[in-house]
């Protein structure tokens, strides 16, 4: 005899249901109440579709009620809500929500697949806001959407940070609205640790959105156009989403004497069995078990509720079959970063008791060498005993997830952190490097657990006592500029064995680099030598990760003004352009070009296209979608759009010759545009940040004149010696000078020729351009070099010495640059 089977619900949880219950048994009878008008929806896409990344509405839709009817046979009855279940008489009461007919049904099996719905607290005012919208279902979308299309807000506030409240920040943002986002905790997206959390609080205040928190809404004025925080400040706006948590809708079920924790949750066995044998529960209604700790949680993701219906159908079809537990594994896109979870953070396992150790590395998302590599912010949590694995997070701009999915596999399949080192993942330069971030993990891991390197976690660096204890430095002199920590000394790695004895024998001993690696090796050297060194994990990015983020949302309001922040987003959304769409009249791959390459690249292009012809730039310079704003602005140039490619692993600007408000040109040129340099110094490293300052001021628009004087005038000597005539003391001079650019000290850290060569190495390998080419670019861009007449007697250097390019010059000249100019610097 067949089953008679009623599943309450839709969406992930009971359509997934349904379609294994029929592939398992074609003669059941099975209904599905839906009290919504759609079954089958990808909530997920939800906030894409009114961002209009996602561009049409019947995409979101996964099955219809008549297709899902036909192909399982399934007897769907959508718009009737079930607002009564007698688990004694196994009937439910039914209302018809199309005519407000009630009825009975009654069932076998009874599966409750109820959801949840958002939480909107009774705060003062809500009840008269007009323009505050929750987001859960296609009714909502459609609501906001028209609201946004219609309307065309200008200003909007996201109350809550989590998964919900990031993705509509970002996509009203994408609509060119200003975002205010509101978080009552100390941080946005709760799953994450801080130092982790504080990565995306600076790429928030990046793109432009305003970011408040520890501060809760207190009540909403003059029909929502007025937000008041709990600290007293005011908000106005258009319009308010609210998106703080969601409460599971299971008071039909509490009603009905099935058991729900104390959040309202219907505790269910791991056969998804509740209190009553037949029936059944899943999804965002129930309770289900952590797999990482053990303990009850409510989890509500859309692959639980998904598994779950698998393991519902098998059960009631006799096939034995359980729920293992969630880890709340999930990801999301926040501009052009990824974020992606698994498992536990800090902040459960503190609560729960559980012993752990945190690990920081920061690797690359594919081979370095290969294009469009982005760097990566991955954390991994492990039983220092076991080494078990407890929950990882990664942040970076690509390849996030693969990782962290690694992991979550890992963690289901009971392996630990020695078992990662055996991962083998595919390689190529384009997607990996020869050891993966995974293997990378494992590796730090068993080392600690081997006893090999003791750690400190980056919230503990400020709490060192500063006369007990010393940290060794040991990146190299050129890096100190990225910070330093107080109670610090500077032994690069390479020096730290000849300079053992600089280190205090009575105090404790940390050591640090960028980020942690050559701690590990620093830690190891110290070992032998017999000091215990302790490393800092994940070295200076991570500590500086939390500083950085720190200091941008103390300083955003004082840094950003409103007109500002207008501009941006005008920018960014300008005519709703597709870069895809745009004929350019040129298009300039400017990859793998160092700041300010592709700004002087782009500066020459535009002097040989047209008023009105449109510029395609491709760069991957992080830095550059800023730079071309600001260059745009300065030289009356129109940005039409900037965007990241994240598919081509590139920053694309399009670009048009000139400017729409010609009054605004034409008060520009006749204020002062020039910029004069006198380069006194004969130093390689003042002499690269002389030109790249030149070039940059040049490809600004501006008059550039550099006036080279005593020392200076090396820089501008030939590679090859020129037959001049010279008398004794301008020869001993000529003897004891570089004889050209290729041959001048460092200020500092010179070592006998050796940082120099070091130097131009790394700029090699960064693809900066040397400091010959940076010459020949500034004089192509017409930054006029001028040598002091006067200091050329003096030092006995001639003219016939210079390369091409080069005047000679008094005073006065440098002086009548110097009267148009609106820079003047001394180098």
């Amino acid at each position: 005899m067949s089953k008679k089977i009623i599943i309450v619900g839709g969406v992930a949880g009971g359509a997934s249901t349904a379609a294994r219950l029929r592939r398992l048994d074609e003669n059941a009878e099975i209904i599905m109440f839906e009290k919504g008008e759609y079954i089958s929806f990808a909530n997920c896409g939800l906030p894409y579709y009114i961002g209009e990344v996602i561009n049409e509405r019947e995409k979101l839709i996964v099955q219809t009620v008549d297709e899902m009817s036909s192909k399982f046979k399934i007897d769907i009855r959508n718009l009737s809500e079930v607002i009564k279940i007698d688990k004694e008489n196994n009937k439910v009461t039914v209302k018809n929500l199309k005519n407000n007919e009630v009825y009975e049904e009654n069932y076998d099996v009874l599966v409750l697949s109820l959801g949840a719905s958002p939480i909107k607290p009774p705060i003062p005012g809500i009840q008269e806001c007009k323009n505050l919208f929750t987001l859960r279902n296609i009714p909502d979308t459609d609501k906001i959407k028209a609201y946004v299309d219609n309307e065309r807000p200008k200003k909007a506030v996201v109350i809550g940070g989590g998964f919900i409240g990031l993705e509509m920040a970002e996509n009203l943002h994408e609509r060119g609205i200003e975002i205010t986002l509101v978080e009552a905790g100390k941080q946005v997206m709760a799953p994450l640790d801080i130092e982790m959390a504080h990565i995306i609080h600076d790429v928030l205040i990046d793109n432009g959105v305003n970011l408040i928190l520890n501060d809760g809404v207190k009540e909403f004025k003059n029909n929502g156009k007025k937000v008041v925080l709990s600290s007293g400040m005011e908000i106005d706006t258009d319009l308010i989403i609210l998106s703080i948590g969601v409460k599971p809708e299971t008071s039909i079920a509490k009603e009905a004497g099935i058991k729900v924790n104390e959040r309202g949750g219907i505790i269910v066995d791991d056969h998804m069995k509740t209190s009553k044998d037949n029936i059944y529960a899943l999804g965002d209604a129930i309770q289900v078990t952590d797999f990482v700790n053990k303990e009850p949680a409510m989890i509500p993701l859309a692959w639980p509720a998904n598994r779950q219906g698998r393991i519902v159908a098998d059960n009631i079809c006799k096939r034995e079959s359980s729920y293992k537990g969630s880890l709340g594994s999930s990801v999301a896109k926040v501009f052009d970063y990824t974020v992606a979870v698994t498992g536990n953070n800090e902040k459960t396992l503190n609560k729960l008791g559980i012993n752990y150790k945190a690990i920081h590395i920061h690797p690359s998302s594919h081979a370095g060498y290969y294009p469009g590599s982005f760097p990566i912010a991955f954390k991994m949590l492990f039983d220092p005993k076991s080494g078990k694995i407890l929950g990882a997070q990664g942040v970076g701009m690509d390849k996030v997830e693969k990782r962290i999915d690694v992991i979550a596999a890992a963690i289901k399949g009971n392996l630990n952190v020695f078992d990662l080192q055996d991962f083998e993942p595919c390689y190529a330069p384009p997607y990996n490097s020869a050891k993966d971030p995974v293997n990378m993990l494992g590796f730090y891991a068993a080392n600690i657990i081997d006893g090999l390197v003791e750690v400190i976690e980056w919230d503990k660096i400020d709490e060192l006592h500063k006369d007990k204890s010393i940290i060794v430095d040991v990146r190299e002199e050129f890096e100190l500029v990225t910070g330093t920590l107080e109670n610090s000394i500077n032994i690069p790695l390479g020096e730290l064995r000849d300079r053992i004895d600089e280190i205090p024998k009575d105090k404790d001993v940390y050591v640090t680099c960028q980020v942690g690696q050559r701690g590990y090796v620093a830690s190891r050297i110290l070992k032998s030598y017999g000091i215990n060194a302790v490393n800092i994990d994940g070295g200076m990015k991570t500590y500086l990760y939390v500083k950085r983020a720190e200091e941008s949302i103390k300083n955003q309001f004082n840094n950003k003004r409103e007109e500002e922040i207008k501009e941006e987003v005008a920018v960014m959304n300008l005519n709703d352009l597709d870069v895809s769409e745009i004929n350019a009249k040129v298009t300039l791959n400017a990859c793998g070009l160092q700041c300010p390459g592709p700004i002087r690249r782009v500066f020459e292009e535009i002097n040989k296209m047209n008023e009105g012809e449109v510029l395609e730039v491709k760069a991957s310079d992080p830095g550059f979608t800023k730079d071309i704003k600001s260059w745009c602005e300065k030289t009356g140039n129109t940005l039409l759009k900037s965007e990241f490619d994240k598919k081509n692993k590139n920053f694309v600007a399009i670009v048009q010759k000139g400017t729409k408000n010609k009054e605004t040109a034409q008060v520009q040129t006749k204020d002062k545009n020039g910029a004069t340099l006198v380069v006194f110094s004969g130093d390689f490293d003042k002499a690269i940040a002389s030109f790249i300052i030149a070039t940059g001021a040049a490809s600004m628009g501006k008059e550039v004149t550099m006036f080279f004087t005593f020392w200076g005038l090396n820089i501008l000597k030939k590679k090859e010696k020129a037959k001049v005539k010279k008398d004794a003391m301008e020869k001993m001079f000529d003897i004891m000078l570089p004889s050209n650019a290729e041959k001048l000290p460092l200020s500092k850290m010179n070592m006998m020729g050796m940082g120099p060569a070091m130097i131009k190495q790394i700029m090699k390998k960064h693809n900066v351009d040397d400091l010959e080419t940076l010459i020949t670019n500034a004089i192509n861009m017409g930054v006029r070099i001028v040598a002091c007449a006067m200091s050329m007697e003096l030092m006995g250097i001639k003219k016939e010495e210079f390369i091409d390019g080069v005047e000679i010059g008094g005073v006065a000249s440098y002086l009548g640059a110097a009267d148009d100019s609106g820079i003047n610097l001394f180098v």
